[in-house]
C-alpha cells in the first residue's frame, strides 16, 4: 500500500506489533537503566559506609587524647563524619532542583537515627548506659529544630534566610551539648597524650571520601526516582534515609563494641540534630528550594513527636536495654501507618 508521500504504509497488524515491539524495549531500557543506577547507589552507599568507620575510629583516638566529653565528641565531630551523605545530598538535590529530596532525606534521616538505629542497639550491641542529661539536651533541641523546620516550609520554600536561621540554630546546639554532656574524669596524668593533628587530619581525609561516595549514591537517588516517577518526598523519606542513616549505624555498634559508649549515642543523637539543622539547611543556603508542603508539613511533625518521645524513653533512664529499644523501634514503623496510610 502506497502512502501519499509515496512510500510504502505498513498494515495495520504489523504497526500493532511494531507499536508493541518498541513499548517493550522501552520498558526493557527503563529496566536495565533502573538496576544500573541502583547498583551504583548501593557502590557508593558502600564506599561512604566504610569510610564513615574509619572517620569513627580517628573520633575516638580524638577523645583519648583530650579533656573533651565523648558525648560531646560524638555529637559534633563523629556526627558530622557520618551525616556526610544526608550533607552532600542537601547540596547536590538543591542546585538540581530537587527540594523534596532534600527535605525527605533530611527530616527522614533524623526519624531514623533516633529511632531506628538507636532501637537497634541493644539488640546488635547489648545494653548500655545513657548520659541522660545530655542525652535529654540534645533530643530536645532536636524537636525544637524540627519544629522550627515544619514553620519555615509551611509556604512551600526554603530560601536562604531559613536556611542561615537553622545553622545558627545548629550552633547554638553545640555550644549547649558542650556544656550539659559530662567530661570523663582521668588520673592525674591527664587524658592520655596522643597525635590529635594527625588523628583529625585522618578523619577529614576519610570524610572527603565519604563525600564522594555519597554523591555519587545521590545522583543515584535523583535517577531513581525520575525512572520512577514516585514523590520523591516518600522515596527521599523512607528510602534514601536508611541508606545515608547505614554509616550511623555501623559506627555506633562498632564503636559500642569497642566500650565507646558516650561517643556511639552522642554520634546518633547529634546525627538526628545535624540532619534538623544544617542538612536541611546547608544546601537551600546556596541554592533556594521548593518543597510540596503538604508532605513535608506531616513528615515533619511526625518527626518530631517521634523524637520527644524516643529521647524521654531513653534520656529518661540510666540504661538502654532491649525494652527500651523496641519502644523506640514502635515509633519507626509507626511511620509507615501515619505517613502512608493517610
Amino acid at each position: 500500500m502506497a502512502t501519499a508521500g509515496g512510500g510504502m504504509a505498513l498494515p495495520a497488524g504489523s504497526r500493532r506489533s511494531y507499536g508493541r515491539g518498541m513499548a517493550t524495549l522501552s520498558v526493557l531500557s527503563a529496566a536495565i537503566a533502573l538496576i544500573g543506577w541502583i547498583a551504583l547507589g548501593v557502590l557508593g552507599f558502600a564506599v561512604a559506609i566504610s569510610a564513615s568507620h574509619r572517620v569513627a575510629d580517628r573520633a575516638t583516638a580524638v577523645v583519648e587524647a583530650s579533656n573533651v566529653s565523648p558525648f560531646f565528641v560524638g555529637a559534633v565531630l563523629l556526627a558530622i563524619g557520618t551525616d556526610i551523605p544526608e550533607i552532600v545530598n542537601s547540596l547536590i538535590t538543591s542546585a538540581a532542583g530537587h527540594g523534596d529530596l532534600n527535605v525527605g532525606d533530611s527530616v527522614g534521616s533524623a526519624l531514623t537515627q533516633v529511632t531506628l538505629v538507636l532501637g537497634l542497639l541493644p539488640f546488635l550491641a547489648g545494653t548500655v548506659r545513657t548520659d541522660g542529661r545530655a542525652v535529654l539536651a540534645v533530643g530536645s533541641l532536636t524537636v525544637a529544630a524540627l519544629l522550627l523546620g515544619v514553620v519555615l516550609v509551611v509556604d512551600g520554600r526554603l530560601g536562604r534566610f531559613e536556611a542561615t536561621l537553622l545553622l545558627i540554630g545548629w550552633l547554638v546546639a553545640v555550644y549547649v551539648t558542650r556544656n550539659t554532656s559530662r567530661i570523663p574524669h582521668f588520673s592525674e596524668d591527664g587524658p592520655r597524650s596522643g597525635p590529635k593533628a594527625r588523628n583529625i587530619a585522618s578523619a577529614l581525609f576519610y570524610l572527603l571520601i565519604v563525600g564522594a561516595g555519597a554523591a555519587l549514591a545521590v545522583l543515584a537517588m535523583i535517577r531513581t526516582a525520575e525512572i520512577l516517577a514516585a514523590p520523591e518526598y516518600v522515596i527521599s523519606f523512607f528510602g534514601a534515609s536508611l541508606g545515608t542513616s547505614l554509616p550511623e549505624l555501623i559506627v555506633v555498634v562498632t564503636a559500642i563494641r569497642a566500650g565507646a559508649v558516650g561517643l556511639a549515642i552522642g554520634d546518633v543523637f547529634g546525627s538526628s540534630l545535624l540532619d534538623a539543622t544544617v542538612s536541611l539547611g546547608i544546601g537551600p543556603l546556596l541554592f533556594p528550594i521548593t518543597v510540596d508542603a503538604s508532605r513535608a508539613v506531616p513528615g515533619g511533625l511526625y518527626t518530631a513527636a517521634a523524637v520527644a518521645l524516643a529521647t524521654m524513653i531513653v534520656g529518661g533512664r540510666a540504661v538502654h536495654d532491649r525494652w527500651t529499644g523496641a519502644a523506640v523501634l514502635v515509633l519507626y514503623v509507626a511511620a509507615y501507618v501515619v505517613l502512608l496510610g493517610g
